[in-house]
């Protein structure tokens, strides 16, 4: 791979404008395509052949569009009663306005005789406006006007509020200023690392561009793909951190082929070669375990795994053929301007800070390893009593929380989330009677609608109104005990769906995945690590390192965002469960990364062991030269990630904050203390592959076999020093 990658790095430099060119015709292809082929993205997770998400397609063609459409519950509380004259005519004004409004098919009248719906002490009531598409295809005129009538309408003394998927942003912000911070933040970094703001802004300006071109190819593939709002926002977050990073290891070694005293093509060549290796070996780790996310067998995970894994890609491939277009461009002013000379002895790299800490950490290796192990371990502890829900909680001070205040304080917390009985097949309307009379007994129903009969006579609805929130353990047993204990009929068959159904079947069957899911990703990195390192206790040692950055990580992340920790530092005006789909997510990009790191440090600590060196000092020599690029390029992705964390859109902002954190404790804690800790405690058996798994291929993940063929071409030349490569 390092000879096929030295031939590509040296053909992208000797054609760097054609390479340059055809990116940028690439990019602005994919520009007019999102341009013009554009679709939206939706917010609704469905799992096909869940019983919740069959049902509502039978709804659907049994009742008409309108029973499966989005819905809003526009709220009313009056100073006095409800059911005042003045105040009812205002009620009834306003839902006259609501009826009328652009994409709304029905809003139900709360003071309706047939079908009230005022609480008890008469203050509340709500209105239904039932649109006829579902909530990813309601336009953002559409919404506005819906807030409009909503806003106007609260006069007079009483309060107007609303709330439901109908009321909903449908996408998620991106580009705030935040995120912008993130970027600068990782430019300083760049510029300091580098010691020239040139070599910074071209690192930048390549990740920008391969993030772009992902980014577009997403939004052009929404004009025939269904896609999460929150798939664009998840790659380029993650996109622009891998873009950042995997050119600032191409980067690293071109600067230290021309301090050697290489021209520019051989540098960029060579960088490519070598530090090209690592980063297709490292991206390849992350690509398949975003792809990974297809076992699960859940359609719209399998979606954001593989476009994020697509941005993967592109990133790969930029920094392995633009980076070194560019870098033909840029030329030795990649170097700062007093380094420029034709050639200059190579910087140590080591520092006295890196090598001091290796020394500590290795001379004090029980305690260091403990110290690391418990410490993560504690902050982990809150992952024991995680939650994961679909249903979100609604952001403090918005109309939707103060619509849910009010319905919680006059109908109750069931309210929020009801669940539709579906009675289907041509005894359904005569089975459906004691269907309600069965589920009406049920302790946890506070109410059950009578049946509401479809229009071709083959099927009748019955609402249920549990006594609990959609949230609730004790809703979720609700829905369990009426698939087990209510039978079907004589030609009828019973569902249980509605939105609070689908949020538990689909948190379900994330929860069963994830440890089948986690299972594999930790065979893959042993399988993995075990080819790279050809050992069996490194791969072990890196594994256990991914579960405690995983622990920590969900951790931390729960203290914050449902306990409420410190909440206020990152933004977060909801607390609650978390995202359902959260976790999986988490744990497949932190695998990539953590991957990432665990083969740019510990490949250095075993080159210089292959070459004699003590397995003490192999890990000092491979610490302090790859240390220092490390804690670089995990400072940008820490800001990268960071910046998605203070005004991010609520669904992705838990996400950031893990992945922030998941960088942080696995590149400071566990690939800077543990890791060096715990080899150096196993001396030369970390380095022991059994003899009958020595026929594994060798990956040359360094390029090794690229710097002995130079070294042999130009004998006159001083050899690279050990361990002196790709990171």
């Amino acid at each position: 791979m390092a000879t096929l990658l030295h031939r590509l790095g040296l053909a992208s430099v000797r054609h760097r404008t054609a390479v340059t060119v055809a990116w940028l015709v690439v990019l602005l292809a994919l520009a007019v395509g999102a341009g013009t082929l554009a679709g939206k993205t939706v917010n609704t997770f469905s799992i096909p052949g869940q019983e919740s998400t069959t049902a509502l397609d039978i709804m659907q063609k049994r009742f008409g569009d309108a029973s499966a459409g989005a819905t809003a519950q526009v709220v009313f509380q009056a100073p006095g009663k409800i059911t005042d004259p003045a105040t009812a005519a205002q009620v009834t004004q306003v839902v006259g306005t609501l009826a009328k409004l652009p994409g709304v098919v029905s809003a139900s009248n709360p003071l309706d005789p047939q079908r009230p719906t005022v609480s008890q002490d008469q203050r509340d009531a709500f209105s239904t406006v039932t649109y006829g598409v579902q909530a990813s295809e309601i336009t953002n005129d559409e919404r506005d006007a819906l807030r409009t009538a909503v806003t106007q309408a609260g006069a007079g003394g009483l309060t107007v509020e609303v709330r439901g998927e109908a009321a909903q942003e449908n996408g998620a912000d991106i580009g705030g200023a935040s995120e912008f911070i993130g970027v600068i933040v990782a430019l300083v970094v760049l510029a300091l690392t580098y010691g020239t703001l040139i070599a910074a802004g071209m690192n930048l300006l390549t990740a920008i561009i391969g993030v772009a071109i992902g980014a577009l190819g997403i939004t052009t593939l929404t004009g025939f793909v269904d896609l999460q709002s929150t798939t664009p926002i998840l790659a380029i977050m993650l996109g622009l951190a891998v873009g950042i990073d995997y050119c600032l290891f191409i980067m690293t070694r071109f600067r230290q082929e021309l301090r050697r005293g290489l021209d520019v093509p051989d540098a960029a060549a060579m960088a490519v070669g070598t530090a090209g290796s690592a980063v297709v070996t490292a991206g390849l780790t992350v690509v398949i375990a975003l792809a990974g996310l297809s076992v699960v067998g859940i359609p719209f995970l399998s979606e954001m795994g593989l476009a994020a894994a697509a941005t993967i890609v592109i990133a790969v491939l930029v920094a392995i053929t633009l980076v070194p277009a560019i870098l033909g461009f840029v030329g030795r002013r990649a170097l700062p301007r007093k380094q420029r000379g034709t050639a200059v002895a190579a910087a140590d790299e080591g520092r006295g800070f890196y090598r001091g800490w290796a020394n500590m950490v290795t001379r004090h290796r029980v305690v260091s390893l403990v110290v690391a192990a418990v410490g993560l371990a504690v902050v982990a502890i809150p992952v024991l009593s995680m939650e994961t829900s679909l249903n979100q909680k609604d952001p403090e001070g918005s109309s939707a929380a103060k619509a849910s205040a009010i319905i919680d304080r006059g109908f109750g917390p069931g309210f929020a989330g009801p669940l539709l009985i579906l009675v289907d097949g041509s005894g359904g309307p005569a089975y459906a009677a004691s269907v309600r009379s069965q589920v009406a007994t049920l302790p946890g129903v506070a109410l059950a609608t009578a049946p509401s009969v479809a229009p071709d006579r083959n099927a009748a609805l019955i609402t249920v109104i549990p006594s609990s929130s959609p949230e609730d353990s004790a809703t979720v047993n609700l829905v369990h005990t009426i698939r087990d204990d209510v039978a079907d009929g004589p030609d009828a068959r019973v569902y249980v769906t509605g939105q609070t159904a689908i949020s538990i079947d689909v948190s379900q069957k994330l929860s069963d995945a994830l440890p089948v899911y986690l299972a594999l990703v930790v065979g893959l990195a042993f399988v993995l690590l075990v080819l790279v390192f050809r050992s069996l206790l490194v791969p072990i040692v890196g594994v256990l390192g991914f579960l405690l950055t995983i622990g920590a990580s969900l951790g931390a992340t729960t203290a914050v965002f449902q306990w409420g920790w410190l909440h206020t530092l990152v933004n977060a005006n909801v607390t609650g469960p978390l995202l359902s789909l959260a976790p999986i997510i988490i744990v497949g990009i932190l695998f990539g990364l953590a991957m990432d790191y665990q083969v740019f440090l510990v490949s250095r600590m075993h080159e210089a062991h292959a070459h004699g060196a003590s397995p003490r000092d192999a890990i000092v020599t491979g610490f302090r030269q790859a240390a220092p690029v490390v804690v670089a390029a995990a400072t940008i992705m820490f800001a990268v990630f960071a910046g998605f964390v203070p005004e991010g859109n609520q669904t992705i902002k838990p996400i950031a904050f893990a992945l922030a954190m998941g960088i942080l404790f696995d590149a400071l804690v566990i690939r800077m203390v543990a890791v060096p800790a715990a080899l150096a405690l196993l001396g030369r058996a970390a380095w022991w592959l059994p003899r009958w798994l020595r026929w594994l291929p060798v990956l040359d993940v360094e390029g090794a076999a690229l710097e002995r063929g130079a070294a042999g071409a130009t004998p006159t030349e001083p050899a690279p020093q050990v361990a002196h490569h790709a990171a």
